[in-house]
């Protein structure tokens, strides 16, 4: 089972790679890697920050 960090990136999944495995040259995908994601599909949390639900505007500062 992969446990990297996943995001979506013009719909597709993308999971991101250890850290140091660029310099190495070693970039592997893991099983799921760049299917398509569902329209509409909700991601709660970000980096671990949850968005708060209400509507309108959120504040800049």
């Amino acid at each position: 089972m992969c446990r990297r960090e996943i995001a979506v990136v013009a719909g597709r999944f993308a999971r991101h790679d250890p850290p140091g495995a660029r310099e190495n040259g070693e970039l592997l995908s893991c099983s799921g890697s760049r299917t398509q994601a569902q329209l509409g599909a909700a991601q709660p949390t970000l980096d671990g920050y949850a968005v708060p639900d209400f509507p309108g505007q959120l504040p800049l500062f």
